[in-house]
């Protein structure tokens, strides 16, 4: 392509979108490999100057944890500023003296919407965004968290997480630095001036990137992505960890395959949460129907979130297809438009897809009982099967292996998932019977229970809103 960013037809579109314009003068490193990106993470810590600010879903105290707080806890002895900022419910299981020992250093901890103390509204929409700035010249974005699992250990035959990272040199820079102050004011009193409105980076490459911040109801990244999906007319390669896509973008999907858009998915073989695998493998068939194709990575857990769209569009980020990450949450992805991390990216699809299995129809061919019949009679008269002999002691019973115990568990947890379906299904025609013959025969009972219900949850909700009034009256008296 040899127009600029700004004259392509999807630019507005995607500025009014995203919410961001695009930042041009970057430099947009990839790196795929989640333990060389923990490393990389780990040496920008040790090297700042200033200040560290640092922001994840997830930061557990395994020993990949232990190394982040020793770097954090070693800077903020030196002197510079160190922030953590991390989410209550995607942090439950990490012990509280984490945290403690972190601040007995000099390192500023916040927790984003602790669970007990968050209203029962807000306590569902979590921060999962992952972002690394120091010194306000250099970040690192993208969909790891920190743990064991990112880290893997070859000594111990435990594979790393499949993951991908960006680091990002230039302006933008500046726009995540923001982003990170917004998130931090939102759990606390704000940023230092100077942290939070760093001078601007100088340019550094050619790449123009939005930064997208995700907020809870406004579907940046959904609507991006449904802007994409309806645009592109050559390719659209998605690599997702947790696809339950709404039906609105699963209908997007598709009609860009029926419509010759040569749409692939890259999908986890095995889940840290098989029930969303189960989900996500329940709309297969349309999309293989469509003339999509999909492919299960049969590494470890593909924790990756990307797009390709076309030669021009490329997107990385925190957001998963699935309505938590659309609508819920707060993300943070970055797209970017007729740059080199479009054809990385691709490339990288291509990669993972050789190591990965193709999902693919299988024709059911069910024969009437007559036809089996007629067919075996014909091939008895053709050629008589010689006899087959008989062995003297039975056969020893046969030892299934693994991968047979694990299709049958597999098939096993289907027909429970069905059978509990089926199960909701009878029980809710049975609630709503009763409840419809007990408005009938006894009107004034069931009218006053249905009363005493609606008012006691108008209550609760009034005391929520009055709360929160207080809340924010007394954060703005201050």
């Amino acid at each position: 392509m040899t127009h600029p960013t700004a004259e392509h037809p999807l630019s507005r579109a995607l500025d009014r979108a995203t919410g961001a314009r695009p930042i041009p003068g970057n430099i947009l490193r990839h790196i795929a490999d989640s333990d060389h990106a923990l490393q990389a993470m780990l040496e920008m810590i040790r090297g700042a100057q200033r200040w560290i600010h640092f922001e994840n879903y997830i930061i557990h105290d395994d020993d990949t944890g232990s190394r982040f707080a020793t770097a954090w806890a070693e800077r903020a002895r030196a002197g510079v500023s160190v922030r953590v900022l991390y989410d209550a419910f995607g942090c439950r299981s990490t012990s509280s003296a984490f945290w403690r020992e972190l601040k007995t250093y000099g390192v500023d901890v916040r927790p984003f919407r602790p669970i007990w103390t968050s209203g029962p509204i807000e306590a569902f929409s979590r921060d999962h965004r992952k972002l690394l700035v120091v010194d306000g010249e250099k970040a690192m974005t993208g969909g790891m968290c920190i743990g064991d699992e990112w880290a893997g250990d070859p000594g111990d035959g435990r594979v790393c997480w499949r993951d991908t990272m960006v680091v990002v040199c230039g302006p933008a820079v500046a726009a995540l630095e923001r982003s990170f102050a917004r998130m931090w004011t939102r759990a606390g009193s704000p940023l230092p001036e100077h942290e939070a409105a760093p001078p601007g980076v100088e340019e550094c490459g050619p790449s123009a990137v939005r930064v997208v911040e995700g907020y809870p109801g406004h579907s940046r990244i959904y609507r991006t992505v449904q802007l994409l999906t309806a645009a592109v007319t050559e390719r659209l390669w998605i690599t997702d960890a947790y696809l339950v896509a709404p039906p609105p973008l699963y209908a997007g999907l598709v009609d860009a395959a029926r419509g010759g858009v040569d749409v692939r998915l890259l999908l986890p073989g095995t889940s840290d949460i098989p029930m969303v695998r189960l989900f996500t493998r329940t709309g297969y068939r349309e999309l293989l129907h469509a003339g999509a194709r999909i492919f299960e990575y049969r590494g470890p857990m593909l924790h990756a979130k990307t797009l390709v769209a076309d030669h021009e569009w490329a997107r990385v980020g925190s957001s998963n297809l699935n309505v938590s990450s659309l609508v819920g949450n707060w993300e943070l992805d970055l797209v970017s438009e007729q740059d080199g991390l479009t054809a990385t990216l691709a490339t990288q699809f291509l990669h993972d897809m050789a190591q990965s299995s193709e999902i693919v129809l299988m024709a059911r061919r069910r024969l009437p009982p007559r036809l089996v019949d007629t067919i075996a009679a014909r091939s008895s008269s053709v050629a008589e099967a010689p006899p087959v002999h008989q062995p003297a002691t039975p056969a020893p019973p046969h030892r299934r292996s693994l991968r047979e115990r694990q299709a049958a568990a597999a098939v096993a947890l289907i027909q429970a998932a069905t059978g509990a379906r089926r199960m909701f299904a009878g029980v809710a025609a049975t609630l709503f019977a009763v409840a419809g013959v007990a408005l009938i025969l006894f009107p004034l009972v069931s009218s006053a229970i249905l009363a005493i219900g609606a008012l006691g949850t108008s209550l609760m909700l009034a005391g929520y809103a009055v709360a929160r009034r207080r809340r924010r009256r007394d954060s703005d008296a201050r």
